[in-house]
């Protein structure tokens, strides 16, 4: 009765994600045209109108999952790498050839139509990754595999930057979600969070300040093992308000000072009990992030372009910001989601987006337009739509049989989690504008035909999972 059963089994794609794909992709559709409204001048297939071309990408999606749906699973695998040394040229010839907008060189103008070679590098990436790490050895095992693995999704990040569009980047950062599932040593996700938390703290204060903290960080670390410890421990905290004060008052010289002393003293207090490996590992670890805060003041003031650093003190430094320049996008963007209340002013009825207020309201700020219409409702069940689909696509990761099957499936769900929580934050407010579209829902048909290649692939290698 068994055996009877799996041909069933065998042609049977996952309705549920495809019903949520459809649901998203038809809610998206309905708030671009609200974002985009105008009273007798909208035609759902004109190419004057964002509308009618998202009309037409919604339809060249759907060809496109049905073309997936019938393509042998074997193709994805067996060409995955060729997939993603053409998605790598494009990234290299976009930035010769393509053309610029806002400021960043990303996509390619095609009759009329525009291409971003990026969105397209996230589903390409993700077939090479879920390839490379289910070859015949074990990967993540030894250096030279994680130097490997790394490369394969630095590198796309690399020439994004090049663009420069380092939100589109930052989204390569998600298949660390994908390694960390395959094994990836927890050690490095440790340093990287720390690394994170210094970078943001660089960009709240000056490098000496943050090497104040940083000298309280290794002598926290390294006061655990010593007798008296909770008095070590309040004594430090005490430390922590002073070094705060002196640093309100521009003291952060002589704070550092007083700090890299009693660092220096405790690191070779350690070392002469014997402690050596602690001593040295934490004093190196101080090094490096201390350099890393010089770094990322470096950057900020020297590399990044005015745009990219408005961007980040919208977040960071809102007072610094001009409400009429670049602080504008957000506080109309959370204006309008807060007007929306708890039920929303009705489909059509967004006094702020249809007076278009908030810029970029189609694409990156669309959550507004769900925000202002739909209200608390509308948006929690937007979230729980997306919740939802990251959690069932987890789910079917975990049930192949195949590992191909199951990286692959964990890349889709970090790349979705990414774009979800990172696009809605910045509405919000909450996290730093780094324009990335909110999948399915923001206009733009490079982000839809990338985000459908994602799930119509994996509908179809969830479909052949009893094949194995």
């Amino acid at each position: 009765m068994t055996v009877r059963s799996v041909p069933t089994q065998k042609k049977s794609i996952d309705w549920i994600t495809f019903s949520l794909y459809l649901s998203l992709v038809f809610i998206g559709w309905l708030m671009i045209f609200a974002a985009e409204y105008k009273e007798g001048e909208n035609s759902l297939f004109s190419l004057s109108s964002s509308i009618g071309k998202q009309s037409i990408w919604m339809g060249i999606a759907f060809a496109i999952l049905l073309l997936v749906l019938n393509v042998d699973w074997k193709f994805w695998r067996n060409f995955a790498f060729i997939l993603y040394a053409l998605s790598m040229l494009l990234l290299v010839l976009v930035l010769v050839f393509g053309i610029e907008v806002n400021g960043a060189r990303s996509w390619f103008s095609i009759f009329g139509f525009t291409l971003q070679p990026a969105e397209f590098a996230k589903f390409s990436t993700c077939l090479a990754m879920a390839s490379y790490l289910s070859g015949p050895t074990p990967k993540l095992k030894n250096p030279r595999d994680i130097f490997v693995v790394m490369g394969l999704f630095l590198a796309p990040m690399l020439l994004i930057i090049l663009q420069p569009d380092p939100g589109s980047a930052l989204v390569f950062l998600s298949f660390f979600i994908l390694l960390y599932r395959e094994g990836l040593s927890p050690l490095l996700y440790v340093f990287g969070l720390t690394a994170a938390a210094v970078f943001i703290l660089a960009l709240l204060l000056s490098p000496l300040s943050v090497m104040a903290f940083l000298c309280l960080a290794v002598i926290v670390i390294l006061v655990q093992n010593l007798d008296y410890r909770l008095y070590w421990n309040l004594s430090v905290l005490t430390l922590m308000v002073a070094t705060a004060v002196a640093i309100s008052q521009g003291l952060e010289f002589q704070i550092l000072i007083v700090n890299s002393i009693l660092m220096i003293f405790f690191v070779l207090f350690q070392a002469v009990k014997g402690k050596m490996q602690l001593a040295v590992s934490t004093f190196v670890a101080f090094l490096i992030y201390s350099g890393l805060s010089f770094a990322t003041d470096y950057t900020f003031h020297n590399v990044l372009e005015p745009h990219h650093q408005d961007r980040i003190n919208v977040w960071l430094h809102p007072e610094k910001c001009d409400p009429q320049g670049p602080l504008y996008n957000v506080l109309l963007s959370k204006m309008a989601i807060g007007s929306g209340g708890l039920s929303g002013k009705g489909y059509l009825e967004g006094t702020l987006t249809k007076l278009n207020y908030v810029p970029e309201q189609s694409t990156d700020f669309i959550f507004c337009t769900v925000g202002e219409e739909q209200g608390f409702v509308g948006s929690l069940m937007i979230i729980g739509l997306f919740v939802f689909l990251i959690i069932r696509i987890v789910d079917i990761a975990e049930r192949q049989r195949l590992n191909f099957f199951r990286h692959y499936a964990y890349g889709v769900a970090g790349i979705l989690f990414f774009h979800f929580v990172i696009n809605i934050g910045m509405t919000m407010g909450l996290l730093p504008i780094i324009g990335i579209p909110l999948p399915f829902i923001s206009y733009g048909g490079s982000a839809l035909l990338g985000f459908t290649f994602m799930i119509g692939v994996l509908l179809k290698f969830d479909s052949q999972r009893y094949l194995n």
